[in-house]
C-alpha cells in the first residue's frame, strides 16, 4: 500500500508539473506586472503606417494609456477583438487607446492584405481603435517597435509568444506590464492595472 501511495503521489506531482509546463508554453499566465520606472524607454517614438496607408506618429498617443497588441484574423484568440473594442469604447473617454498591429508570424494566421484586414475588422467586429499595417513581430524581419519591446529588461521583454500578446504602456510611453496572449481583455488583473494607470495623476 505504501508503495502504491508513493507512486501515486509521484505521478500526481509529475502531472502537476506537466500541466504547469503546458500552461507556460501556451502563455496562460494572467499577466507579468512591474512598476513603471523612469529608466524605461519611450516606445512611442516611431512613425508607422495605418491600414489605410496613412502615416501615423505614435508620439501622438503620448499622454494616453496605450495597449499594444499584435493581432491576427485566423487565430483561436481572434475573438478577443470584440473584448478589445469594448475596452476601448469604455475607457477611451478617460484617455485610453488600443493600437493593433497585424502579424502573420504565427502559423500564417494573418495572410490577408491590409485592405482585407481592414474589411475583416470592420465587418466582423466593427473595430474603431487604430489598426496599423501588417508587420513582423519576430525573426530577422522584426519591426523596430517590436525590437524595442522584446529587448526590454525581464520580465517585460523576451520573444512574443503568440498572437494577441499585450503590452500596457503608461502616459509617458513606457511599458509597465506584459500580458500573455490568452489573457482576455476583461481579465480582472489586466483591468485593475489599466484602471490604476488611468487614475494616476501626472
Amino acid at each position: 500500500m505504501q508503495t502504491r501511495h508513493a507512486a501515486g503521489s509521484s505521478g500526481g506531482a509529475a502531472r502537476a508539473r506537466g500541466a504547469a509546463r503546458r500552461a507556460a508554453l501556451l502563455g496562460l499566465a494572467a499577466a507579468t506586472l512591474v512598476a513603471a520606472t523612469a529608466a524605461g524607454p519611450d516606445v512611442l517614438t516611431l512613425t508607422m503606417k495605418r491600414l489605410d496607408g496613412s502615416e501615423q506618429s505614435l508620439a501622438a498617443y503620448k499622454g494616453r494609456v496605450v495597449l499594444i497588441v499584435n493581432t491576427a484574423s485566423k487565430c483561436g484568440f481572434t475573438p478577443q477583438y470584440e473584448g478589445l473594442e469594448a475596452l476601448y469604447r469604455k475607457y477611451e473617454p478617460r484617455g485610453f487607446v488600443v493600437l493593433g498591429f497585424p502579424s502573420n508570424d504565427f502559423k500564417q494566421q494573418e495572410p490577408g492584405s491590409d485592405a482585407q484586414i481592414a474589411e475583416f475588422c470592420r465587418a466582423t467586429y466593427d473595430i474603431q481603435f487604430p489598426m496599423f499595417s501588417k508587420i513582423s513581430v519576430k525573426g530577422d524581419a522584426m519591426h523596430p517597435l517590436y525590437k524595442t519591446l522584446t529587448s526590454l529588461p525581464a520580465p517585460l521583454g523576451g520573444p512574443v509568444a503568440w498572437n494577441f500578446q499585450k503590452y500596457l504602456v503608461d502616459r509617458d510611453g513606457r511599458v509597465v506590464a506584459k500580458f500573455a496572449p490568452a489573457t482576455k481583455p476583461d481579465d480582472p488583473a489586466f483591468v485593475a492595472q489599466l484602471e490604476a494607470l488611468l487614475g494616476e495623476k501626472r
